[in-house]
């Protein structure tokens, strides 16, 4: 009865724009939904334990398909890509890996002809029969006659199948056929396809293992337990097995009891499976002839007649006596005894005796070594070995024998290879051989990082394979500062795709960073990361990720070491280069009175960060004071140049009094800042106006002028009189 199940899909959402499809729309609506995860999850849960000769095949399948479609397949040998339109062989008896044609033929040929040269070197004849080589990953012998030479679809109906872009490649696209494994006696019902078949799916009745229970189940899961117990007789007769329904013969029999041996002696406790047991002790039974007894151990049954009764013979057995009772000894016949020896070339030389003659012959014979480079007498017993090393090469071409006294027929090299294999990766394991080393059986496991899909490829090609594609979204999540806006991604191999967001981060001058995200990224996970290739890259990098934003490369306007107006240029905002104008720098002088004179430069003083090179002190203003003095003075600051107020100015000035009998000598400072009206006061002298011509007369000899209290003392000394003090000032008295 034919059952049909429609499953509907759910619907595809629309790729977002950090999408890491490589395809567009259009190539998007062709694409096929893969469906063998789905096909195989019902087969793989039927099998059971991960263990299983089943569920293996069945992961063998899955990962050929897998690989196949993705255009995975490798071959072992040569370590290229197999092509679609590449004529292939497939190992059909283990491990089913798929070899270019000419590659396993070569291969073969190799194999054949160096077990032919080592057969050779030996004197052995072999044929084509028994001539073998050896497939190079499951290492299954196949005789010459099964060297593939024509190119056939992986059923094996089909030679030369044409590629077809809509089925499988090297495949004829009809049903298998293939006898199952397991003798069903049914065929594969799958499309033509690598690896093995699965189990039969058929619906068969069968029973359970211990026969009580019947039920309909798949032909190739028909081995069922009915959990029931298995009740089964055991080999011992008298029991039944207790165990629950089990695959295979029932275990022994462990019910205890009393059991006696065999000669019926002594009674142990013992299991059933060990009821027939043999004691310790002799039987000691008395023979027909009633004088000996049985020297067996426990037996059961008779103990037989007495092995010294009929006729009998001298030990070298030269002599033979009838009729003589089995108590008395059989006499010496006194003649050499001459059995053979040990060797198998002498016999032995003394006279007719009990026991076993001697072990070893003495015989002295001339004997050549192993080699046969020396000759020597030497008893019969012992071997001649020399100590001559064997230099002969040995079957594997590179090491020599080093083995003394060697006979010719030297054992092969016991080296180990370790050559480096074509993966690059391992060294050869194998004993020191002749030609080429067997392909790395190692196979290595490419999946997405969630694990859902991958296939296995030789070791050394998953360089070359291109990282399988997953439906599903990417676990990981994002490190950077978009986390919460980043939109998801599909799941991927290797490392998570950048993030393609801007990334908006603000500098310490204010601006935002424009480029596109640079932050950390997640790390990829070791067992699911290809290894880098050897590509020189066509451009620089706009960024790397997971590193600080770049200096600030806005452009902003910036003045000039001096801050002249008008001096203004355009520069990037995080270049700290500066520059000066050719204007003066016209910066007030520390005397407050005169500016600068030098070309543009930065000061020292400054609070602004401008570098040493650029910063200097202004100049030293060294000309003379030309500020009018508060109060107004004639006379002229003695200080050079400087800021603020001029020192009072201690000048002595002349100023005669009205009458002009008196001069006084007064302090700029002082008289300059009296008004006019004390001015005037002061030139007074206070007494009777007189008028004294110091210059025409000659009856004066000395004037002496000095200051008191500020007032002006004047010592008039005449030659005839006594001398005369004159005053002048606010406080003068005559």
């Amino acid at each position: 009865m034919a059952t049909s199940n429609t499953t509907l899909l759910p619907p595809l959402s629309p790729p977002s724009s950090d999408s890491d499809s490589d395809s567009g729309t259009s190539s998007r609506q062709h694409q096929h939904t893969d469906l063998s995860s789905t096909i195989f999850k019902s087969y793989l849960e039927l099998t059971g334990h991960q263990s299983s000769p089943q569920h293996q095949d069945l992961i063998k399948i899955q990962s050929f398909l897998t690989s196949s479609r993705s255009g995975a397949l490798s071959c072992l040998i040569c370590l290229e890509r197999i092509k679609p339109t590449d004529p292939t062989w497939s190992c059909s008896s283990r491990c089913f890996a798929v070899f270019h044609l000419l590659c396993i033929q070569s291969w073969a040929h190799q194999s054949s002809n160096l077990a032919a040269a080592r057969a050779a070197s030996r004197a052995a004849t072999l044929n084509d029969d028994t001539l073998r080589w050896h497939c190079p990953k499951c290492r299954i012998e196949y005789p010459k006659s099964q060297t593939p030479k024509y190119y056939y679809c992986f059923c094996g109906k089909l030679e030369n199948p044409p590629h077809d872009p809509w089925i499988l490649p090297h495949s004829c696209g009809e049903i298998c056929g293939r006898p199952l494994t397991y003798n069903c006696g049914h065929e594969c019902l799958l499309l033509c396809h690598p690896g093995p078949c699965p189990s039969c799916p058929k619906l068969v009745k069968t029973k359970c293992y211990c026969g009580a229970t019947e039920d309909v189940r798949r032909c190739g899961f028909k081995d069922f337990s009915c959990k029931g117990v298995c009740r089964k007789t055991l080999a011992c007769g008298s029991h039944r097995c207790g165990e629950i329904c089990h695959d295979g013969d029932c275990p022994m029999c462990r019910k205890k009891g009393v059991y006696k041996c065999q000669c019926g002696k002594v009674e142990l406790e013992r299991e059933c499976c060990e009821r027939i047991f043999r004691c310790e002790n002799p039987c000691q039974k008395l023979l027909g002839c009633g004088r000996h007894v049985c020297e067996r151990g426990c037996h059961k049954g008779n103990c037989g007649e007495c092995p010294l009764q009929g006729k009998r013979t001298c030990p070298c057995g030269k002599r033979v006596y009838e009729g003589m009772a089995c108590d008395v000894a059989v006499p010496l016949c006194g003649a050499t005894c001459d059995k053979l020896l040990s060797c198998g070339f002498h016999r032995c030389p003394e006279r007719c005796h009990r026991g076993p003659c001697i072990e070893t012959c003495r015989t002295v014979v001339t004997k050549s070594c192993r080699c046969g480079s020396a000759r020597k007498q030497i008893p019969c017993y012992q071997d001649l070995t020399c100590e001559r090393k064997c230099q002969k090469v040995r079957d594997c071409g590179r090491h020599a024998c080093k083995r003394r006294c060697c006979d010719g027929d030297c054992p092969p090299c016991s080296e180990i290879c370790d050559r480096r294999l074509r993966c690059r990766n391992h060294k050869c394991p194998a004993p020191c051989h002749r030609g080429a080393c067997s392909p790395c059986p190692l196979m290595v496991m490419i999946s997405c990082s969630c694990g859902e899909t991958h296939f296995e490829v030789p070791c050394g090609t998953e360089t070359e394979q291109k990282p399988p594609k997953c439906p599903k979204r990417c676990r990981v999540a994002p490190l950077c500062t978009h986390r919460l806006i980043c939109k998801p991604h599909k799941c991927h191999y290797g490392a998570c795709p950048p993030c393609r967001l801007i990334c908006d981060e603000e500098y310490s001058c204010g601006h935002k960073c424009k480029l596109r995200c640079h932050g950390p990224r997640p790390p990829a996970l070791p067992e699911f990361t290809l290894k880098p290739k050897k590509k020189k890259s066509s451009h620089e990098a706009e960024h790397i990720p997971g590193t600080l934003c770049p200096p600030c490369p806005e452009l902003v306007w910036r003045s000039c070491v001096g801050n002249h107006i008008g001096a203004e240029r355009m520069m990037i905002c995080s270049n700290p280069a500066e520059f000066s104008c050719d204007n003066l720098c016209g910066t007030l002088l520390s005397c407050g009175n005169h500016y600068c004179t030098k070309i543009c430069h930065a000061l020292k003083s400054d609070s602004k960060s401008y570098s040493s090179v650029l910063a200097e002190s202004c100049e030293e203003c060294n000309l003379p004071c030309q500020k009018e003095r508060s109060p107004p003075c004639p006379h002229p600051c003695p200080l050079v140049c400087h800021p603020g107020e001029c020192p009072p100015c201690h000048s002595l000035i002349k100023r005669a009094c009205h009458c002009g009998a008196m001069v006084h000598a007064l302090k700029c400072i002082y008289y300059n800042s009296l008004d006019e009206r004390e001015q005037v006061a002061v030139r007074s002298c206070g007494g009777p106006c007189h008028s004294f011509d110091f210059g025409a007369t000659e009856s004066y000899q000395t004037v002496r002028i000095y200051v008191q209290r500020s007032v002006i003392v004047v010592n008039v000394h005449h030659l005839t009189s006594a001398p005369k003090r004159l005053l002048f000032g606010a406080d003068a008295r005559p």
